[in-house]
């Protein structure tokens, strides 16, 4: 452990070690990516795609060690038993901070297979985070206004072509779809301008759950229901948090 250090100490090699894991794996994926779209052999490209899987759980196992080391941050986690690496699963979470990523990730890494996160399509351009989800399959979304629709009627159903699209990929080997309901993070801000009648939650956006039941809803074995809380923050019974857990 090395939170006795100083923060002035610890934020830089914290910065540091996550940034040479990231370029690390993230370097040798996109090497196997661009092998992949090379060679057309439907079985050598299954054979990539689990090793590019295997890389990136590696990748996260890594950043779950280096939290641990130079982070206070403790984890109760409660619900695990009676998960399968081998099923198919649809996750569904609340949505809070940018940290419930990683959060969902460390939680769930090698337990069950590897978590894919519908991407809003300007994520793509990302510094080597976009090849990297690119390299994994991650399905980009592009999302229309209202606006945008009524101006291009052409448009409407090109969300969910492209979730159709996406979902055939996840057909061919076991996956976890993750999606954020909520379809944005929660603050007291947008809970009121929405007049949620949840106590703790925006409300509910079913289409992109709506489109990923449609297109390979016959293949989830089942569906993990996650709550995330953090300390300071509220439960969903209106109950102070002590620890963050999922």
């Amino acid at each position: 452990m090395l939170t006795f250090l100083p923060v002035l100490i610890r934020l830089p090699l914290a910065l540091l070690l996550v940034a040479l894991n990231v370029l690390v794996h993230a370097s040798v994926l996109l090497m196997l990516a661009v092998i992949k779209a090379l060679v057309p052999i439907a079985s050598f490209r299954a054979w990539i795609s689990r090793a590019l899987v295997a890389i990136a759980e590696q990748w996260i196992a890594v950043n779950g060690i280096l939290f641990a080391l130079i982070t206070r941050t403790r984890w109760r986690v409660d619900g695990l038993d009676g998960l399968d690496r081998r099923g198919w699963y649809l996750v569904l979470s609340n949505h809070q901070s940018w940290v419930d990523i990683p959060v969902l990730q460390n939680t769930f890494n090698r337990r069950i297979p590897f978590l894919k996160f519908f991407l809003k399509q300007k994520l793509k351009w990302v510094p080597v985070l976009g090849l990297a989800w690119w390299a994994l399959d991650f399905p980009f979304m592009q999302r229309y206004t209202k606006h945008q629709l009524e101006a291009h009627p052409q448009w409407r159903g090109k969300d969910k072509q492209a979730t159709r699209a996406a979902c055939e990929k996840f057909r061919h080997a076991p996956v976890s779809v993750m999606n954020f309901v909520e379809g944005t993070r929660y603050t007291a801000a947008k809970h009121a301008q929405q007049q949620s009648p949840f106590a703790n939650l925006l409300r509910p956006r079913a289409g992109g759950v709506a489109f990923v039941l449609e297109a390979m809803g016959d293949m989830f074995h089942s569906i993990v229901d996650v709550t995330i809380v953090y300390p300071g923050r509220q439960t969903n019974d209106d109950r102070p948090a002590r620890q963050p857990y999922t």
